[in-house]
């Protein structure tokens, strides 16, 4: 089965994007896939959540600008089949340099292709930017598939309505015209208030089957993980957190139709 590229998305701040990309590729891994992280975030909080340090010259910038692969940039974690791409601060100034390049939104697709035909991964998820920027649609346009996490508010649902009209206008474009929402994510879930139930049901009533079952619940747990550099089921295995995304893993493997390993 060809590998599956995942952009984790959302423009908006706060919604567990992150947290979700992170968390996922950690439980996809411990399935048994092998999975590539890659941080298009120049915060590099996605690189910081599995352990490693923001890497000079190390991060997808200077392929972008055709400066070398993306395979030498590959580095190991300390959980097994996760591999990463890290961040780097310069990552602030791929905005400004890819404005001035040809083929603009394409080149993350075109420096994506080593990757894939290597054999080496199952799954890329990428970790977008919190805004609509040139890095954001290049992940749009590399990506086979999207993931949308959205947080149990009414703001909210305001991101996504912009989401899916960029999602439109990418396929519509011809930029990336099989691109598709593989699901759309509740986060930061209170079961004790009635506005996170109001806010599911209304997403449900929208997007119907394209909401994932699992919703992940608001924890201390799933807030302290990443200061210790771990993934949720290597800082807490028996936390809720930790059972939301082996759960969500389970439910994003089946909808990719990836096969467990035995």
């Amino acid at each position: 089965m060809p590998v599956q590229v995942i952009a984790v998305a959302n423009q908006k701040g706060g919604v567990g994007k992150t947290t979700t990309t992170v968390n996922l590729s950690a439980c996809l891994a411990a399935l048994g896939h092998r999975v590539l992280l890659v941080d298009l975030d120049s915060q590099a909080n996605a690189t910081s959540g599995v352990g490693l340090e923001k890497t000079e010259g190390g991060s997808v910038y200077r392929p972008l600008l055709g400066d070398g692969g993306l395979l030498e940039r590959v580095k190991p974690t300390a959980f097994p089949r996760l591999e990463v791409i890290p961040s780097e601060v310069d990552l602030c100034g791929a905005e400004v340099e890819l404005a001035r390049a040809d083929d603009n939104l394409l080149r993350l697709r075109t420096a994506f292709g080593p990757l894939k035909e290597s054999g080496r991964f199952d799954v890329i998820l990428l970790d977008c930017p919190p805004a609509l920027g040139l890095l954001t649609l290049n992940a749009y346009a590399a990506s086979d598939q999207l993931i949308i996490p959205l947080q149990c508010e009414y703001y909210a649902l305001e991101g996504i309505a912009t989401v899916t009209r960029i999602l439109g206008q990418v396929r519509d474009g011809g930029i990336n015209p099989d691109l598709r929402i593989l699901g759309v994510l509740m986060t930061m879930f209170d079961a004790r208030t009635k506005l996170a139930q109001s806010v599911i049901g209304e997403v449900r009533q929208h997007f119907g089957e394209q909401v994932f079952d699992t919703v992940i619940p608001r924890t201390t747990r799933l807030a302290e993980a990443p200061s210790f550099g771990k993934p949720i089921i290597h800082y807490d295995r028996y936390s809720a957190g930790a059972a939301a995304y082996e759960v969500l893993a389970e439910e994003v493997a089946r909808r990719l139709g990836l096969v467990t390993p035995a």
